[in-house]
């Protein structure tokens, strides 16, 4: 056991986060592993008893919001939270955090699978009460994944790092936050929403816990190859303007060889030489084009982001919340805002 820090006896109301898109295959038995770890973390007085676990339904098209609804009523544990519409996993992750900021100590997110090891939360816990503002849940290793996944995945971090989206090394959204870093995250007002990189924008003291993730306990995943791309797109165009400045790099260099190839072609003119080379003429034209489509399309990317962020449209609009009336002050308005 850590050493706790010095006002935080006190502070052990913990929130459990947890988006859901499409998971009622999996929700029953998430609910009931969740309820003995957190009677569990109560027992141990590393929890308060007012602490919850609160179910995000993304604009589920199967039965999740329907078995949120009968959990909480057999146990006030459970509380939900239902969006109007699929908003996406970071804005469902969002919704729930800034519910619950103003009523926790710390939150948990997690996702609904049972990939994240919920034994992990006890040390994330303990590092809270020692200090920790943040507490990363970091993977050990990914032997248990294909190769095609792994290398992927350690690509992705690589990339994103790499291009100025400064991320913890394998991990994804499985962390603890105090209320003071909530508080610092709803200082973001950003549309387009990649949390992994934000996180560590907040500052405050930070701590990691390993971790080794398992396999999903049922359904399908909702990351394939081409959501996980669009992802990282996402995440680089939203936190670095470094592809951009790549552009310009790359077209210094394009000016600088197009003046050597000018330079060559009058020399080989005025001493007589004929100038052949059809084939590598269309070859460089066809280049040049494709690398001027792909830098429109770059700059086409952060021009988008620019005139989503200036509609100011809300991340989400929250139509129904399943809560303790005693203890969950009605803190948000339809919109999703914070009153």
């Amino acid at each position: 056991m850590t050493e706790k820090q010095p006002g935080r006896e006190r502070e052990k109301r913990l929130f459990l986060v947890l988006p859901c898109y499409n998971e009622e295959e999996v929700l029953p038995e998430t609910a009931r592993q969740l309820k003995d770890k957190m009677d569990a973390l109560a027992s141990r007085g590393l929890i308060a008893g007012e602490s919850r676990v609160v179910f995000v339904d993304d604009g589920s098209s199967d039965r999740t919001w329907e078995l949120i609804t009968a959990l909480h009523r057999e146990n006030p544990l459970f509380q939900g939270i239902r969006l109007a519409h699929n908003s996406g996993h970071q804005n469902a992750l969002v919704a729930g955090l800034f519910t619950v900021s103003a009523l926790c100590d710390m939150t948990v997110s997690m996702d609904a699978d049972l990939q994240d090891d919920i034994d992990a939360i006890d040390e994330m816990v303990e590092k809270y009460l020692a200090g920790a503002d943040i507490v990363y849940g970091v993977r050990k290793s990914r032997t248990s994944d294909t190769f095609f996944k792994r290398t992927t995945a350690e690509g992705f971090y690589r990339v994103m790092n790499h291009m100025g989206a400064g991320v913890v090394y394998n991990h994804a959204d499985f962390r603890l936050m105090s209320a003071k870093a909530l508080q610092g995250l709803m200082q973001f007002g950003e549309v387009n929403l990649f949390l992994r990189g934000i996180v560590p924008m907040i500052g405050y003291r930070t701590d990691t816990v390993s971790y080794d993730r398992r396999e999903r306990f049922a359904g399908k995943s909702k990351y394939p190859l081409s959501r996980m791309l669009h992802f990282a797109a996402q995440g680089i165009t939203s936190l670095s303007v470094r592809p951009i400045r790549m552009i310009t790099s790359l077209g210094f260099f394009i000016f600088f060889v197009s003046i050597v190839a000018i330079i060559y072609s009058l020399a080989r003119y005025f001493t007589g030489h004929t100038i052949t080379g059809w084939t590598t003429t269309v070859l460089s034209v066809w280049a040049i084009g494709g690398l001027m489509m792909i830098s429109l399309g770059v700059i086409g990317e952060y021009i988008g982001k620019i005139y989503l962020e200036s509609k100011g449209r809300p991340r989400y609009i929250i139509a129904d919340y399943l809560k303790d009336a005693q203890d969950m002050p009605d803190l948000i308005d339809r919109k999703g805002r914070i009153k």
